[in-house]
């Protein structure tokens, strides 16, 4: 394991059963008071470069992936587009219901935001429920998507979800004396 993913994982408390039993939450709330150099850096370095210098806009996908995706747009100058639960972004939106690993929800992108190069960011992808949701919607918004920036994959949640994904992390490279 490199030292970087060492100390991530160092700033990431790990909550079993939350918000119901059975689930593994991440709480990237520590990592975020005191390793946002690092944790930008990281995520940058996931991105492949070309990826980077095409890209317009990072497309945020609440709540966690707000925090992510602003660090990329301010540290490269880029575009930052907000994807929310319904009815929390004014109209006109495209909106798309999915499933998640623990109940059912929707959200929406903003329907005037100009077609452009995207990259999605999120914090965890462990289904791909939200991801597949916010693909759509950035497809129905006419969004050339040019993959999705991960903080934590957890791959044996899910298969290929049709997109390039890069990630920091993974549930694999955890130090087993973190796990609470």
């Amino acid at each position: 394991m490199s030292n970087l993913s060492t100390t991530l994982w160092s700033h990431i408390r790990t909550v079993q059963d939350f918000p119901k039993p059975g689930i593994k939450f991440f709480d990237l709330t520590p990592l975020f008071m005191s390793s946002i150099e690092p944790l930008t850096d990281a995520l940058i370095a996931s991105i492949p470069a070309e990826q980077l210098d095409a890209v317009d806009s990072f497309v945020a996908v609440e709540a966690r992936g707000f925090v992510l995706a602003s660090l990329l747009a301010q540290r490269l100058g880029k575009g930052l587009v907000l994807v929310r639960k319904a009815g929390k972004l004014p109209p006109p939106v495209v909106g798309v219901g999915y499933s998640l690993e623990y109940g059912l929800d929707r959200l929406e992108m903003s329907a005037e935001v100009p077609a452009q190069k995207i990259i999605i960011v999120d914090d965890v992808l462990a289904t791909g429920g939200t991801l597949k949701a916010v693909k759509q919607l950035a497809e129905k918004c006419n969004h050339q998507i040019l993959g999705a920036s991960i903080f934590l994959d957890l791959p044996d949640l899910h298969g290929d979800l049709g997109l390039n994904i890069w990630s920091v992390l993974d549930d694999k490279s955890q130090p087993q004396q973190d796990v609470a």
